[in-house]
């Protein structure tokens, strides 16, 4: 291998299959591989994955593992059975920073303890179109400066359980109403009138890495973010001021990769100031790496990307790890602070009192791919209290029973909606719980709650709230 292929793998952050690390992650961990992205498909449980963590850096222990658990609805350590945390949206509705670092802290704590070095989170971006189908609940809110408060919070406790922080998406992707998981989105307002605010308080906070948006700003450059030098290079470094590790969303993801080799768009990530990239949420195979270590060292060939960007790129990569390596040994935070946010976090109107049978009607809605399937909903939480739960879709089987009716974002979701109303018109006494973004309550909705996100401990929280039982 090449200096400059070596260069070019040290930039590189790919995903696997599988609960144990193949033999070609750990070859070109060994031979300098920057690191590597989990997702809750390499995840059973914790000692399985302490064990895995431990292989890799075995492998090479400057090796990055990253891994995205943001708590509530983005969770990948408890992916089959939903988060102990609430997430973004409820640390915003409690209001309090000092909780938003408590729990941030604990997060840390977990991910230190099973071998994680770079937490890609937290979601900075400010909620701005409510119609927005990937950010919502991810988001803190729709008030930048209370946005930039909490990341800064969040950043803060993260990073002082010794894991590093990444900020994202950079400039925003909250003023969108596509999924860049599935094509681009554009953003209609300029960045700097507000969606950068987190951004600011995240780098004074000393946040060590930043990734970008697969977005159109098209006040700022008509090309995505993720390949504009413009806004990874002239907006992050020189007009904010970021020395930090600059990370790109997935490579494969369509808002990006549409119409466009993987391969290629990594090149013109690094040119545009990227320093890391990640690939491997399907391209998850030694081939793709190949591939691309095989463009960019092309590339600097022909003279497209100069050797002392990629040599940049992988410096700030080694940068990162030598700040995980000088942090201090992991202090155990008891996860019990995430179910006191989550308390904190309900808001509820009218008689939400449950009685000893209850029938539940669960509206599904179509989880973005960035949560992926996590379980979610009230009745096993419920159940768990002593009520005798049994799920109807008709609302005669709801007869003698306290009718709870359970959705998530129903403001994008216009079908459901008709259907609450005629639910709630034969039953006006049911109870209407919102686990997505509160921002559409039916006129004949007297009893109503809000948890502020659809995460385990947000149900157990409803739960408690509606059966007047504490654990």
């Amino acid at each position: 291998m090449t200096s400059i292929e070596r260069l070019a793998l040290r930039c590189l952050l790919p995903g696997f299959q599988g609960t144990s690390a193949p033999d070609w992650a750990l070859r070109s961990a060994a031979l300098g591989l920057g690191g590597v992205v989990l997702y809750g498909r390499n995840v059973e449980n914790r000692a399985q994955l302490t064990a895995l963590t431990a292989a890799l850096h075995g492998a090479r222990p400057e090796l990055l593992v990253a891994i995205d658990e943001e708590g509530g609805d983005v969770t990948r350590l408890e992916a089959t059975t939903g988060s102990s945390y609430p997430g973004n949206l409820a640390l915003g509705a409690a209001g309090d920073i000092v909780l938003t670092k408590e729990v941030a802290g604990a997060i840390g704590s977990e991910l230190n303890e099973v071998g994680v070095d770079l937490d890609l989170a937290p979601v900075a971006d400010v909620n701005t179109n409510p119609l927005n189908p990937v950010i919502g609940v991810r988001s803190f809110g729709s008030d930048a400066s209370a946005v930039a408060a909490h990341t800064a919070a969040w950043v803060s406790g993260l990073q002082g359980a010794g894991v590093a922080a990444c900020a994202k998406h950079f400039p925003g992707h909250g003023d969108t109403s596509v999924d860049s998981h599935l094509a681009l989105p554009v953003v209609g307002e300029d960045p700097r009138i507000r969606t950068l605010e987190p951004f600011r308080a995240a780098i004074d906070s000393g946040v060590q890495a930043i990734m970008s948006a697969h977005i159109v700003a098209p006040t700022i450059d008509a090309g995505p973010a993720t390949i504009s030098r413009a806004i990874m290079t002239g907006l992050l470094r020189e007009e904010m001021g970021f020395g930090g590790l600059a990370l790109s969303d997935a490579l494969e993801m369509r808002g990006l990769s549409n119409g466009r080799d993987v391969a290629e768009v990594a090149v013109l990530a690094l040119i545009a100031g990227c320093d890391a990239l990640c690939i491997g949420g399907h391209l998850a195979d030694e081939e793709i790496v190949e591939e691309v270590v095989g463009a960019i060292a092309t590339a600097v060939k022909q003279g497209n990307l100069s050797e002392r960007r990629l040599a940049e790129a992988a410096a700030r990569v080694e940068a990162l790890a030598g700040w995980r390596k000088r942090q201090g040994g992991n202090t155990h935070i008891s996860n019990e602070i995430g179910m006191a946010a989550a308390r904190r976090a309900i808001s509820s109107e009218g008689p939400v009192h449950v009685g000893r049978q209850a029938a539940v009607v669960q509206f599904e809605s179509t989880r973005s791919i960035a949560a992926g399937d996590v379980p979610w909903g009230l009745a096993a939480s419920l159940a768990t209290r002593g009520v005798s739960v049994t799920r109807v879709e008709d609302v005669d089987a709801a007869e003698g029973k306290s009718l709870i009716l359970v959705v998530r974002d129903l403001h994008r979701l216009p079908e459901q909606r008709q259907a609450i109303e005629a639910w709630l018109a034969r039953r006006p006494d049911a109870i209407l719980v919102e686990m997505g973004v509160p921002v559409c309550r039916p006129s004949k909705a007297r009893a109503y709650i809000a948890t502020n996100g659809s995460a385990r401990v947000c149900a157990e929280a409803a739960a408690e709230l509606m059966t007047g039982m504490s654990r």
